[in-house]
């Protein structure tokens, strides 16, 4: 990724040093997200109404029905995919507008992302066009399907609640790898780390969460 690009006011480095600081008291604790979420400028990601919001530790809506997740979901969950090591190859489910994809992208190896709506998959590769990221390959789909043509994949982060882990999602899962997934209805979701062991998967449940629903097919 190139060198962050520097805002003044609410987008300054001061101000993204306290959501950092936040971070850390709130349990982030792997210098890597901590540094990724200190340099990938949250501002660029998000309307420019809502810029003086961007360092809060809060969602913010992107348009169509979809939000930019907080800054502590998305450190906890890459947090999460890398713990037990640098995956080389990661399946996102849920690009909206990219930040997500952002802060993973140079802490994993290559990044495939699928997004159902087209605008927010061509806003999410305008955005990671501009930070010259370049480790990510975009699909038009249908998340639950996740990218069959790429898999198998030693990482999996979904960005979307289904109200149970797709089957497609548990089959393209790398052996040894591991899948972060929020999982359930609405109000009612749970954060899981599922490990795969040849056929066999193991579940931690890492706390409550609030997502979107994922949705099937394709706008």
């Amino acid at each position: 990724m190139n060198a962050p690009i520097e805002g003044i006011g609410m987008t300054s480095a001061r101000t993204r040093e306290r959501l950092v600081q936040r971070l850390k008291d709130n349990g982030i604790q792997h210098p890597g997200v901590l540094d990724a979420i200190r340099n990938v400028p949250r501002h660029l990601f998000v309307d420019e109404a809502l810029s003086s919001r961007s360092y809060e530790d809060t969602a913010l809506p992107i348009g169509h029905g979809q939000t930019i997740s907080q800054p502590w979901v998305v450190a906890r969950m890459t947090e999460a995919l890398i713990e037990n090591g640098r995956p080389e190859r990661v399946l996102e489910i849920g690009t909206g507008c990219g930040y997500q994809t952002a802060v993973m992208s140079g802490l994993v190896g290559q990044i495939d992302t699928v997004e159902r709506i087209s605008a927010l998959l061509q806003r999410a590769r305008r955005n990671l066009r501009q930070l010259g990221v370049r480790n990510v390959r975009f699909h038009h789909a249908d998340g639950y399907e996740g990218w069959q043509d790429h898999a198998p994949f030693d990482g999996i982060l979904a960005a979307a609640a289904p109200e149970a882990v797709p089957e497609a999602l548990l089959e393209q899962l790398a052996d040894g790898g591991t899948l972060v997934i929020p999982v359930g209805p609405s109000g009612c979701q749970e954060l899981l780390r599922i490990t795969r062991d040849g056929e066999q998967f193991t579940r931690e449940n890492l706390g409550l969460v609030s997502f979107v629903p994922l949705r099937g097919g394709r706008a």
